[in-house]
């Protein structure tokens, strides 16, 4: 594992550039031929957004300010990590197959591609969460010191998203049905986050920290901590322990599958 870990580490300083190049094409890719270009990548959430919106206060009508913040921003505050981390859930498990090319007739590191992806994504969240900042100004709220935690959850949700990759992607490629199941559960994984809902509010403690094992709850929960509750991400020990326990899980089951399929899956693709 040890070696598994040095090896990933060494294709990544050694590709360190062609990460970013590819990270940058692939966006463009994304969007190439539409009118809009990349704005694509800012109106699908928007749209999301406004469906969210109207269903809740208009539709139903039980979108009630919370914590001296309109629903809107409430909903706006905890879509935003959602956003980058629903392209990550599907999109992750289907990186390496995606970008099989690389793998088979390049052969680029299996490591780098789900760094890239991850990459790739992050630009157009860098761009919402300006949009974002600058709405809640609109509607009276500044920018205050709460926000500076911002990266932090940033830097743990892009973190994970790429161990996630490496893990699923890998898998996917050796079976189309573990893309399948991904697929089937990522409606599941937002139902169960706390994107609509705020899990402090559930009274039993058990599912309550049984969904902070979530990674999802866990930054979409931290970055209404910065936008919405002015709390510290320290000031929720136990969604750090989850966290952290979650992602050791998952980072040693990536390494282990790596070490396993990285020298099968370029036959296999």
């Amino acid at each position: 594992m040890i070696e598994s870990i040095k090896e990933i580490v060494r294709d990544h300083i050694q590709y360190k550039d062609q990460i970013k190049m590819l990270a940058k094409s692939d966006l463009i890719k994304t969007y190439r031929g539409a009118a809009l270009g990349w704005s694509w990548a800012i109106i699908k959430p928007l749209i999301t957004l406004f469906v969210f919106w109207f269903a809740f206060s208009v539709g139903l009508r039980s979108g009630k300010p919370v914590a001296g913040y309109s629903f809107f921003l409430w909903l706006v505050a905890g879509f935003l990590p959602w956003f980058f981390m629903q392209e990550l859930i599907t999109g992750g498990a289907a990186c390496i197959r995606k970008y099989s090319p690389l793998v088979t007739k390049m052969k680029f590191p299996i490591s780098i591609i789900p760094t890239y992806f991850n990459i790739s994504h992050l630009y157009t969240h860098l761009a919402l969460l300006v949009i974002t900042i600058v709405l809640f100004a609109v509607s009276g709220h500044m920018p205050d010191i709460y926000l500076l935690q911002i990266p932090f959850y940033m830097l743990l949700m892009v973190a994970f998203f790429i161990v996630w990759a490496l893990l699923a992607g890998m898998l996917s490629a050796i079976s189309k049905d573990f893309q399948n199941l991904v697929n089937a559960l990522s409606s599941a994984i937002f139902w169960m986050s706390g994107i609509i809902y705020n899990v402090e509010d559930i009274e039993n403690t058990w599912i309550r920290v049984m969904l902070k094992f979530n990674p999802v709850t866990v930054i979409s929960s931290g970055y209404r901590r910065a936008f919405i509750y002015k709390k510290w991400f320290w000031q929720d020990k136990v969604s750090l322990v989850c966290f952290s326990i979650t992602f050791l899980i998952f980072l040693i089951l990536a390494l282990t599958v790596y070490k396993k399929l990285r020298k099968e899956i370029p036959d296999v693709l």
